[in-house]
C-alpha cells in the first residue's frame, strides 16, 4: 500500500502492481485548480517510475463528478488566454508516461475532465456519468481533442465539439469513447478486473501492444507496419517470450518476469 501524493489527490499503490489515482476535491466537482494539477504530476510521476506499478486508474472521489473541467475562478483571476503548454497534467501528452492507463469516470467528465478520460488507454464509466466538451458554453477553445478522431466518427465528433451538449454512458458507449459501463457502487471494482486483465499479460507484450496501437493511429500503414516490428524487437527477445510458450505446453499459468 503506499501513501497519497496529496491532500487533493490521492494515490494508493496495491499489491497487485495496481495504482489507483483519485482527484479529492468533490466539494469543486475536482475541477483542475492548482493543487488538483500539482498533485496528478506527482501522482503520474511516482506511477511511472515505480517498477512495481503496471497499471493505473484515474477516478474522482464523490458521486457527482470525475472533473467538472479547468477552474474557471482562475481563469477570470488571470484574465487567462492561451493555456501554458504544460499547465494540464495529460497523459501522453503533457506527462510522459509508458503503461496503461484506465478512467474510473464517477459522474461528470466536462470539458477538462472529458480531456482527462480521453488521454487514459481506457475508459470505464459510471451508469449515472455524463460526457461534454463544454468549451463552446464557455468562450473556450478544445485543441486536446484532436485525437478523438481515432475513437468517434467525424459527424458524431463535431457534434459533440461544436454543441457543447452532454452525452450520457450508454451513448458514450455506443460511439466508442467508453469501454465498459458499471453501476456505480460497482465502478471501481469493474476497472480493477480490467485491470487484471492486462496484468494477466507478459508486461513486454503489454508494452509492445500499446505501442502496436499508437503507431497505428499516428502513420499510415506501411510506417505503422514497420514500426511496430521494430517496436516489437524487445518483447521478442525477452525471456517472457520463452516463458509464455513453455507455460502453454506445461498447462500452466505463466510466470512473468517482466524482462
Amino acid at each position: 500500500m503506499g501513501e497519497s501524493v496529496s491532500d487533493a489527490v490521492l494515490f494508493e499503490a496495491k499489491d497487485n502492481g495496481v495504482a489507483i489515482i483519485t482527484l479529492n476535491r468533490p466539494e469543486t466537482r475536482n475541477c483542475l485548480s492548482k493543487e488538483i494539477r500539482a498533485g496528478l504530476f506527482a501522482a503520474w510521476d511516482r506511477f511511472e517510475h515505480d517498477p512495481a506499478l503496471r497499471v493505473a486508474i484515474l477516478t474522482g472521489a464523490g458521486t457527482k463528478a470525475f472533473c467538472a473541467g479547468g477552474d474557471l475562478k482562475e481563469m477570470v483571476e488571470t484574465a487567462m488566454t492561451v493555456p501554458p503548454r504544460d499547465m494540464f497534467p495529460v497523459p501522453y501528452d503533457t506527462v510522459e508516461l509508458s503503461k496503461p492507463t484506465i478512467a474510473a469516470v464517477n459522474g461528470v467528465a466536462y470539458a477538462g475532465g472529458w480531456m482527462l478520460a480521453q488521454a487514459c488507454d481506457l475508459c470505464v464509466a459510471a451508469s449515472t456519468a455524463r460526457f461534454a466538451v463544454t468549451e463552446v458554453k464557455v468562450g473556450r477553445s478544445s485543441p486536446w481533442a484532436t485525437p478523438l478522431i481515432h475513437m468517434i466518427p467525424q459527424r458524431i465528433m463535431m457534434e459533440i465539439l461544436l454543441t457543447g451538449k452532454p452525452i450520457d454512458a450508454r451513448r458514450a458507449y455506443e460511439i466508442g469513447l467508453v469501454n465498459r459501463i458499471a453501476e456505480p457502487g460497482e465502478l471501481l471494482e469493474v476497472a480493477l478486473e480490467l485491470a487484471g486483465e492486462i496484468l494477466a499479460g507478459s508486461p513486454h507484450s503489454v508494452r509492445a501492444a500499446r505501442d502496436t496501437v499508437m503507431l497505428s493511429t499516428e502513420m499510415g500503414r506501411s510506417a505503422a507496419l514497420q514500426a511496430a516490428r521494430f517496436a516489437a524487437v524487445s518483447c521478442y527477445e525477452s525471456m517472457d517470450a520463452q516463458e509464455g510458450p513453455n507455460a502453454f505446453a506445461q498447462k500452466r499459468i505463466p510466470r512473468w518476469q517482466g524482462r
